[in-house]
């Protein structure tokens, strides 16, 4: 389970330093997409308004064009809902990329959870966080939350697939060793064994590019308005959070068993 605001205020100053590196990695790996055979120049003429899109990107995504991922809907495309439309029960789920205890929750029961959503026990909404990036140090949520939208663009199954990929014992970084979200690559990489996913060359450029960045800022914004949310992973059915009750609040069943036991108790026949 991780807290939200844990070491936040420590980790800002040294945050804004990395933010400023890795605005200025992007930069450069954008201008590098650009020089065909040397020549920047003609290049940005014909592509008029990428300079300017470079200019105001920004640290954070928050001066980015907002692309909203086919798939999501909402003002801001912020509200991400897989299932049946007329599923009587609705299933939210509240996590953070780098979170070990959303990555314990999904390798226990996150196959259940995804053949519930197909029987149409309940659809799932997804609410994604990015606090981690600044408990941790790094952008390791939000990149992968960009990587997610890329995929939720692909279609529904590629983002539940790549979600469950990413959050595998394989695939995900331990909470005190390195950021490997923040590396595109390394998204790419898990995203190889997504068939839907696998060699796509528009997925691949979304990740590079940012293209979601905006977005994802957008979505850890509306997970930050939750104000009764106050770790990760938190699971409610119709609104009903779904766990054992601790001194810190309700924790995440641990075992398909008690998530069965618990969901059952909430459903609406």
């Amino acid at each position: 389970m991780s807290n939200r605001n844990n070491q936040a205020n420590k980790q800002a100053a040294r945050e804004r330093l990395r933010a400023e590196r890795e605005r200025q990695a992007k930069k450069d790996r954008l201008r590098r997409q650009l020089i065909v055979g040397g020549a920047i120049v003609g290049v940005l003429a014909i592509a008029g308004g990428i300079g300017v899109v470079v200019a105001t990107s920004g640290d954070d995504g928050a001066n980015a064009p907002l692309v909203k991922p086919a798939n999501s809907s909402g003002p801001k495309g912020t509200t991400i809902v897989v299932g049946k439309a007329d599923a009587k029960n609705t299933l939210d789920l509240f996590e953070d990329p780098r979170c070990p205890g959303c990555a314990s929750f999904e390798q226990t029961v996150g196959a259940t959870v995804e053949k519930d959503i197909k029987d149409g026990k309940y659809k799932a909404s997804y609410h994604l966080g990015t606090f981690l990036d600044n408990n941790l140090q790094g952008t390791g949520s939000k990149n992968a939350l960009n990587a997610l939208g890329a995929s939720l663009n692909v279609s529904p199954d590629a983002f539940l697939k790549y979600k469950y990929a990413l959050y595998s014992k394989e695939f995900h970084p331990v909470e005190t060793g390195p950021d490997k979200f923040a590396d595109d690559d390394y998204l790419i990489k898990v995203a190889d064994t997504v068939p839907a996913l696998k060699g796509n060359a528009a997925f691949q450029k979304a990740v590079k590019d940012g293209t979601y960045d905006r977005w994802a800022l957008e979505v850890s914004n509306a997970f930050n308005s939750v104000k009764d949310v106050k770790s990760t992973p938190t699971i409610k059915l119709n609104g009903t959070v779904l766990g054992k009750d601790t001194p810190q609040g309700k924790v995440a069943p641990d075992s398909v068993a008690d998530y069965n036991s618990l969901v059952e108790k909430e459903l609406k026949k």
